[in-house]
């Protein structure tokens, strides 16, 4: 009877084995899983085919999001204000010898470089 006792011991065994080891057994996860990785989203401007005005953040920052006239050169941040709301500042280009202007030097064509002589 030992014996019989067991082979029905093992056989269950073995067929509980194949039975349950062919099924996908989950758990439930306890908090300790790894983070998703961050997806960094496409940079895309907002403007349309032939645009004069061209839209651009460049970063993920809310606060760094501006706004380019493309036939002047002009920039400007799009800011907010409590006041105000949501407002358009001017973003001033400073000239090499330090003073500032709303608009960018005037470049000249990449032909006709001028030399200066010392």
């Amino acid at each position: 009877m030992g014996r019989n006792k067991k082979r029905f011991v093992m056989i269950l065994s073995l067929s509980l084995l194949v039975l349950l080891g062919s099924m996908n057994i989950c758990a439930q996860p306890l908090g300790l899983m790894s983070q998703k990785p961050q997806e960094k989203p496409e940079q895309k401007l907002l403007s349309s085919a032939n645009g004069r005005f061209v839209f651009g953040q460049i970063s993920n920052s809310s606060k760094d999001q501006f706004m380019l006239d493309t036939f002047t050169g002009r920039l400007w941040r799009i800011a907010e204000s409590g006041a105000i709301g949501i407002f358009l500042r001017t973003v001033p280009y400073r000239s090499e010898d330090g003073k500032c202007s709303p608009l960018p030097e005037s470049i000249s064509d990449p032909g006709s470089k001028e030399v200066k002589k010392e």
